[in-house]
């Protein structure tokens, strides 16, 4: 997991600046044909959420604390939530939520891992 967590935390990184200006152009382009839609602000939620989510990861990879993947599980949680439900025609914000709920998953996994070794 410890190798996963940096992969993954430099990867949502590089991947949250796309999103970043990606939303930021969506966002603008709906506000200019005012079609009511928030896309593009949500994008922006969720590439802040998965920038503080790769930042997270990277920095508690060696932990075998449940204080860093609590935060991992809820920073991606949100992120797939705004993905997924506000992304109407921005359709590459459902690809960038799927990426954050492969981590919310892996997260989960790695929370339940270190409860089991606490045992």
């Amino acid at each position: 997991m410890k190798i996963w967590k940096l992969v993954a935390g430099i990867l949502s990184i590089i991947i949250s600046v796309i999103v970043f200006f990606q939303s930021a152009l969506v966002g603008t382009a709906n506000t200019l044909s005012a079609n009511g839609e928030v896309g593009g602000s949500a994008g922006l939620f969720v590439a802040v959420f998965m920038l503080a989510g790769g930042i997270v990861s990277i920095v508690t990879r060696n932990s075998e604390k449940k204080g860093g993947n609590i935060a991992l599980i809820v920073l991606f949680l949100l992120a797939s939530v705004l993905g997924f439900t506000l992304a109407g025609s921005y359709g590459d914000l459902t690809i960038w939520a799927s990426w954050c709920l492969i981590n919310l998953i892996l997260a989960i996994v790695s929370y339940v891992k270190i409860q089991k070794g606490n045992r």
